[in-house]
């Protein structure tokens, strides 16, 4: 006995963080349905071609906007008959994170949005957005995934207001650079800025690590 199939897509948050906060990627849908609103980029997964759903969200990403994020999660799974119109569908989501250095200009036909000021989104992307900035602000507070929102060199000034940024939240100086060196994420290069004040120094990350305990 046939049943019928469901459409099996792929969708990405692709955040990066401004002076203003964080931002996602947007672009406006060329095709029914929802022609002309916006949207994150995402696709059918082809069968023939994608090993896997994680494949096919990067071939995606490659394609519609030349990134291959430096760090790459699974979200989760949104589905159901009446998240698309065409048909019962579901959408395995990721999360991304591109630093800002990275993206001189958005790619052609994208705008990034900050998360705070989204405009109307087709299907159930918005749901998506909420639950993938909720993600990174959960796991922010016990891991290193804000270094992927950096250069992979950076200042230990520069990783603090990270931090702050993504928790919405001031860490105090001393006790936030006296924990990461405890937690041993930090390798620190022969390099340093020079500015106004003494130079400081560049680090870099070692690997991702999930701490023992909060960053706050």
């Amino acid at each position: 006995m046939d049943h019928p199939q469901p459409l099996v897509t792929v969708d990405a948050v692709l955040l990066t963080l401004r002076a203003t906060g964080l931002e996602i990627a947007l672009h406006p849908r060329d095709r029914a349905p929802f022609k002309g609103a916006m949207a994150l980029p995402g696709g059918v997964v082809h069968v023939d071609e994608d090993a896997s759903t994680e494949a096919s969200i990067r071939r995606v990403l490659r394609d519609k906007t030349g990134f291959e994020p430096r760090y790459l999660e699974q979200l989760q799974v949104f589905s159901g008959p009446d998240r698309d119109p065409r048909k019962w569908s579901l959408s395995v989501s990721y999360v991304a994170l591109v630093p800002a250095t990275e993206l001189e200009a958005a790619p052609a036909g994208f705008r990034f949005v900050s998360v705070d000021a989204l405009p109307p989104l087709a299907f159930d992307h918005a749901d998506i957005v909420t639950a993938a900035v909720a993600r990174l602000r959960g796991k922010s507070s016990y891991s290193t995934l804000p270094f992927f929102l950096l250069p992979e060199r950076f200042t230990l000034t520069e990783l603090q207001r990270t931090y702050e940024a993504i928790l919405q939240t001031t860490l105090e100086k001393s006790n936030f650079r006296r924990k990461m060196e405890a937690w041993g994420v930090l390798e620190a290069t022969d390099d340093h800025v020079h500015g106004a004040q003494r130079p400081a120094r560049l680090y870099r990350l070692k690997d991702f690590t999930l701490f023992d305990r909060s960053v706050g």
